[in-house]
């Protein structure tokens, strides 16, 4: 199965791993990798992960303070966000695709 991230998902990803690069050199490479992991293991099983809202599911990003948020779609998984586990909760709901 394929995945594409909602541009604002792919924002939130680069600004994170800048972050985490311009607090330690190579941070934001680790950080990159582990945003990455999550998202194959989504795509080796989609529905293994904890549905937060209607039909969206939450991963969990390994040593980082990170969820990856994504709905099923037909032909693909849909990430919606890249969300800091403290901040904003729900800011990424207006992003789901209209039913």
């Amino acid at each position: 199965m394929n995945y594409r991230l909602d541009p604002a998902a792919l924002a939130e990803f680069q600004e994170a791993a800048q972050y985490y690069e311009a607090s330690k050199a190579g941070l934001g490479e680790k950080f990159r990798v582990a945003v990455e992991t999550a998202i194959r293991s989504i795509l080796l099983n989609p529905m293994r992960w904890r549905m937060v809202d209607e039909d969206v599911h939450r991963a969990v990003v390994e040593i980082f303070p990170y969820h990856v948020l994504y709905t099923v779609e037909e032909h693909c998984i849909l990430i919606l966000a890249i969300a800091h586990v403290r901040r904003r909760p729900g800011y990424w709901k207006d992003r789901r695709k209209p039913d």
